[in-house]
Order: C-alpha cells, then structure tokens, then sequence
C-alpha cells in the first residue's frame, strides 16, 4: 500500500491513494472537481522501500482533487469571570477543503 506523509496549512497529513481527507482551506479558493498539487512531501513509503526527505523530498508530487469546501461545526469561546460581572461568548466555525487522494508519485 503506497502512503506518503504531506504537510499543508501549518499541519502533517498520512494519506493514502483514495483517501478523502479535510485539510485547512486552500489559498485561491479551488472549485469542487478542481485538481491541487502537493509539492511538501515529507516521506513516500510504497510498500517495498520508504523514502524520507530532509526536510521534503525533492520531486515528490502528491495530486488530488477538491471534492468540497465549507465550514466545520460551531464551536463556543466563553471567557468569565467571577464577580466582576464579566461574560464574553464568541462562536467559531473554522473553514476547510476536503480533497481526495488521486496519486503519489
């Protein structure tokens, strides 16, 4: 089973050939259907030998296709304090991209 190590939006992804995952929002705002490139590479493991980079591997590519975008669930930011009559609360949905993993080469 091929598997590679990508590194998008500040964070490290396993993905495999197939897999659908939900990374942070891509820059330029890619339509669902429209192919993205990985180019941070991290490390390629293709069952027989694993690859890894110092810190990225040179030439590695991981191609996928966006599938969706949108926002996840609202979270609740409360800040509160005792006594002093103070009450915030904030709410949060954080954007995202869902992408399906098309190839590692």
């Amino acid at each position: 089973m091929e598997m590679a190590v990508i590194k998008t939006g500040g964070k490290q992804y396993v993905v495999a050939k197939g897999d659908a995952i939900f990374i942070e929002k891509l820059a330029g705002n890619p339509a669902a259907g429209e192919s993205v490139v990985f180019d941070e590479v991290l490390m390629v493991d293709n069952g027989k030998d694993t690859t890894l980079g110092t810190p990225a591997i040179k030439g590695a590519q991981v191609k996928g296709t966006v599938l969706a975008e949108g926002k996840g669930k609202k979270i609740e930011v409360v800040k509160f304090k005792a006594k002093s009559r103070y009450y915030k609360r904030r709410g949060h949905r954080q954007p995202f991209t869902k992408v399906r993993i098309d190839s590692i080469a």
